[in-house]
């Protein structure tokens, strides 16, 4: 019996916290103004997307003691963005990372519940933790928390906001205008919680929204990660976008939804994924040569090596061989709040690696480190890259995807124009919105008080 065609989810990640972007090129806007962010949703909602996703910074990254300005910096307050793009798409779910270790429950919780409202259901929150001293700098916090203390207040954290949004009901409000009774009960509201983390009671003061609460993403990897996802979210913002890692990620996640109590199909799995069409296989492959150049120039390949090295190495020609010192190992990290430092655990046996992979290849630093920093994982013409799209859905390496383009705010426009239309007559994606709620999109069901995960 042929199994069911599986529908891809697609959302898109409107850039710029790392060098994805590619901001010196002609064809790309502004990171501040609203009208990038305005043309993006816009472009996302008419290819019929689930959702736009925003990262989010807490501390501008340094190097050397700089600010790293090869990246895009700066960009404004998320929820700021995402409740005006609320006013300027109808369908469009928003996703928006808000960080646990450095805010407040009451507070974040509040803010969803209030853009859900504002939203007509279409919120979302992508549930992260910080993990280094220099961004709690900016906080009264201050300091850090170790790894599984981080996870630890996190699930607290969301715990909490889930007490929150389920103090109401959802029927409180009566508005009778004739007998002048606005709320069935006075007791609404009401919470208290005490734990480790949060001692905290009251009364909340926003009425249940209109998808019972906002969507939960979570975009840990580490096992502590993959255990929060199984037992927590809705869906998980994976980086695994190759077809074997992926497939395997998928798995592993999938496999431990059971011991909660939860369906394979109540957490969902989106990888980010980056993507260059052109008019033939072989235009996009030139294309997508030209773009990692452009995102990886002389300067950012030293930054990258810098990363490892853990010293200063603006005197090394980037066109020329890997340098013959070895990395400064121990706690100083002349790259401060960049999460690639945390991808190299052995800079000794990482150099070793890369050395050997330079010289055998015959590579240059800058060559080097296009290579080994990734490249697009999807490329081609129209046609290959929605083929080769499904096949990862239709083989269980992820649910959808994420895409992130290198150019914004247009770098959307071509792939809705091109590539849904095929993924449409191909039965993998939809022809329209059929429901009007976050929820609704990612064929998951609102959640009523007391259900803990899911309504049927």
């Amino acid at each position: 019996m042929t199994a069911p065609r599986k529908e891809i989810h697609l959302a898109a990640h409107f850039p710029g916290v790392n060098n994805t972007t590619v901001w010196s090129d002609p064809a790309s806007g502004s990171h501040i103004e609203f009208e990038s962010f305005e043309h993006f949703a816009r472009t996302a909602e008419r290819g019929k997307f689930d959702f736009l996703f925003l990262a989010e910074g807490l501390r501008l990254r340094e190097q050397n003691g700089l600010i790293y300005d090869l990246d895009v910096v700066g960009r404004p307050d998320t929820f700021s963005i995402l409740a005006a793009l609320g006013a300027v798409t109808e369908r469009l779910g928003l996703t928006g990372t808000i960080n646990s270790t450095f805010n407040e429950p009451y507070e974040v919780a509040r803010q969803f519940a209030s853009l859900d409202h504002l939203t007509d259901g279409r919120a979302a929150w992508n549930v992260v933790t910080s993990w280094d001293e220099f961004t709690g700098e900016n906080f009264r916090r201050g300091g850090y928390l170790p790894s599984s203390q981080r996870y630890s207040r996190a699930k607290e954290f969301l715990d909490t906001a889930i007490e929150l949004w389920d103090s109401w009901r959802g029927d409180e409000i009566v508005a009778d205008k004739e007998s002048g009774r606005f709320l069935r009960d006075g007791a609404v509201g009401e919470f208290e919680h005490r734990g480790e983390q949060f001692d905290i009671e009251g009364r909340f003061s926003v009425p249940r929204s209109p998808q019972g609460r906002p969507v939960i993403f979570q975009a840990g990897d580490s096992e502590e990660g993959r255990e929060f996802a199984a037992a927590k979210a809705d869906a998980i913002f994976s980086r695994h976008s190759a077809f074997e890692e992926g497939r395997e990620f998928y798995r592993d996640v999938k496999s431990r939804l059971a011991r909660y109590g939860r369906r394979r199909e109540q957490l969902l799995i989106l990888p980010a994924a980056t993507f260059v069409l052109g008019d033939t296989d072989a235009e996009a492959a030139d294309v997508a040569h030209e773009v990692r150049l452009a995102q990886v120039s002389g300067a950012t390949a030293l930054r990258f090596l810098e990363q490892v090295w853990n010293r200063d190495l603006s005197d090394v020609d980037p066109d020329g061989p890997l340098p013959q010192c070895d990395p400064l190992v121990g706690e100083h990290t002349i790259a401060r709040g960049r999460a690639s430092v945390r991808s190299y655990r052995d800079p000794l046996q990482t150099a070793r690696e890369w050395r050997e992979r330079a010289e055998a290849k015959n590579w240059s630093i800058r060559e080097l480190i296009i290579e080994v920093t990734g490249r697009q994982a999807f490329v081609g013409s129209a046609r290959t890259v929605a083929a080769r799209l499904d096949d990862f859905v239709q083989n269980d390496v992820s649910d959808g995807f994420i895409l992130v383009p290198h150019i914004t705010p247009g770098g959307l426009d071509r792939f809705v124009d091109e590539v849904v239309p095929i993924l449409q007559e191909r039965g993998s994606f939809r022809a329209d919105y059929t429901g009007t709620t976050l929820r609704d999109h990612l064929g998951i069901d609102r959640v009523t008080q007391g259900s803990g995960r899911v309504a049927s």
